[in-house]
């Protein structure tokens, strides 16, 4: 019998430009139990970040209990529909070393890059997505996907070397960036090289041929730069090349129809519609494996989300907005949190509704879910609340609750640097570095 892998392709001419047509995804190229490929290669695996703004009342948002059997009280009860396939991190904090607290800056940062910022234009390391989008993300058509649901491209909580990462904010542009020419569908019949990709590709080639004589011309310095930007171009050209190549057939790769922009406005219905929209397709594009590593904020940090009927949006309630002497806790406050709340088990199980291998889409994913602050009211950095969600390709236990008691949240960065393969030392420096993984949630 021949021997062959699921990188064998058929490869012939169509329509004057040249083909390759990957062979199906046959069952001899997975292992026995449908969790890996044949050749002992794991399932892709992919890392994402989900974020909401102004916290959260840890008195009625943390579980009393840690371990698994634990309830959500009132605030994050909308979690419990999910609470199997996520863990929950409190008391874990973000420490600032003598940088003034930004708010609603400063704690995001801290969470997503491990140090405090000394102002509101200083962004002093690139964020965890962007570092694991390196490892991971450099093989499909999409490095990094960003979205959102306020309607505002600035609403990102992610950039590197200081540039932010701008976010899709409107269904039809990122369906259409996703779904609309350039995609190429691993389960059609035929496959055609996009005439516009080959341009591209040729004038790029073209470039990089010049290289090696312009590098022996110019000066250590210039070298230096020269090398950094071809690597950008030979990135480039890596990502026209997945284009001119017709991917491996996917099961569970199914483009959705086009949507229609949901209309403009903060209120929380209209926010939640545009998020139902924007996690459909981020969903299929991460099933679709256009991408590895996405980001998708519910709100931004200073959320501006309105409950209809009442005057004031959210950020401005947590500090305008009573305690309720009987409550003792802001009930519209409250409400918006619990909003964001039923939003981010909407997310995690659109995931679970994605069959993949033996499992789900969320059994190979690793989901970060991250707000700017603790208590909103107070702007605080302390008991930022955290979670993960996803079984990391079986690499991470969850439905745990795990108190931190104060330690900085950079060790819950480490281990999702670990649980992703990064072999790093450690995430974060001075009080906020951690080199431990939490070892409760590590299978």
């Amino acid at each position: 019998m021949a021997s062959f892998n699921r990188r064998r392709v058929l490869r012939g001419m169509l329509n004057g430009g040249a083909v390759t047509v990957s062979l199906p995804l046959l069952n001899c190229f997975l292992n026995g139990n449908g969790t890996a490929l044949a050749d002992g290669s794991p399932m892709p695996l992919r890392f994402g970040t989900w974020f909401w703004g102004c916290g959260m009342n840890a008195r009625i948002f943390n579980p009393a209990k840690t371990g698994t059997n634990f309830e959500f009280p009132e605030e994050s009860a909308p979690l419990q529909k999910v609470r199997k396939h996520i863990n929950m991190f409190s008391n874990y904090n973000g420490y600032r070393d003598g940088a003034p607290n930004l708010c609603h800056y400063t704690g995001w940062v801290i969470t997503k890059t491990g140090q405090a910022p000394d102002s509101r234009n200083d962004r002093p390391a690139s964020t965890i997505d962007t570092l694991i989008a390196r490892q991971i993300g450099r093989t499909t058509r999409f490095p990094l996907l960003n979205a959102t649901a306020t309607g505002d491209a600035q609403t990102s909580f992610s950039y590197e070397a200081g540039t932010l990462n701008p976010a899709e904010y409107s269904p039809v542009n990122f369906y259409t960036r996703l779904f609309g020419p350039d995609f190429q569908d691993p389960n059609a019949p035929t496959f055609t090289p996009n005439p516009r990709i080959m341009a591209r590709k040729s004038v790029l080639s073209g470039v990089l041929e010049q290289t090696t004589s312009l590098m022996s011309e110019v000066g250590a310095e210039d070298k230096q730069r020269l090398e950094q930007y071809f690597a950008g171009l030979r990135s480039l050209e890596h990502q026209f090349d997945l284009q001119l190549t017709k991917p491996t057939p996917i099961a569970s790769c199914k483009a959705p129809s086009g949507p229609k922009d949901p209309q403009a406005g903060m209120a929380s219905e209209l926010v939640s519609a545009r998020h139902d929209l924007m996690t459909q397709l981020m969903v299929m594009a991460v099933a679709c494996d256009q991408t590895r590593v996405f980001n998708m904020a519910y709100s931004a940090a200073q959320a501006a989300t309105i409950k209809v009927g009442y005057e004031k949006p959210h950020h401005t309630t947590t500090h305008e907005e009573p305690v309720d002497d009987k409550l003792q806790y802001q009930p519209v406050v409250s409400w918006f949190t619990q909003r964001a709340m039923e939003k981010m088990a909407d997310f995690v199980e659109a995931f679970t509704k994605i069959k993949e291998g033996d499992g789900t889409l969320l059994d190979n994913c690793l989901i970060y879910c991250t707000s700017e602050s603790g208590l909103a009211r107070i702007h605080s950095n302390d008991g930022i609340p955290l979670f993960a969600a996803g079984r990391a390709g079986g690499r991470m236990k969850t439905g745990y609750h795990i108190d931190g008691k104060g330690a900085s949240n950079g060790a819950v960065g480490y281990t999702m640097m670990r649980l992703m393969g990064m072999d790093v030392k450690s995430f974060g420096t001075k009080s906020n570095e951690s080199s431990t993984p939490i070892g409760e949630i590590v299978a």
